[in-house]
C-alpha cells in the first residue's frame, strides 16, 4: 500500500526532503507515487511525510 495526499494539500515542502523513496512530486498539489512508496518500510518507524505534514492531508491509499 502507499500514502496519498489529499486535495488539500498546502504545498508547503515539509515532506519532500522526508521520503526516503523520492516519491513524492511537487506542485500546485504534491502527489505521491505509489510504484516507488513503502511507507517507509525498512527506513522510518511510520511513515515520515504524514508525521511532518502540518495541515495532515496526507492518509494511506
Amino acid at each position: 500500500m502507499a500514502m496519498k495526499i489529499q486535495e488539500d494539500c498546502i504545498a508547503c515542502g515539509a515532506c519532500l526532503p522526508e521520503c526516503p523513496t523520492e516519491s513524492i512530486t511537487d506542485g500546485d498539489i504534491y502527489v505521491i507515487d505509489p510504484a516507488t512508496c513503502v511507507e517507509c518500510v525498512g527506513h522510518y518507524d511510520a511513515p515520515r511525510c504524514k508525521d511532518v505534514c502540518p495541515v495532515d492531508c496526507i492518509v494511506k491509499a
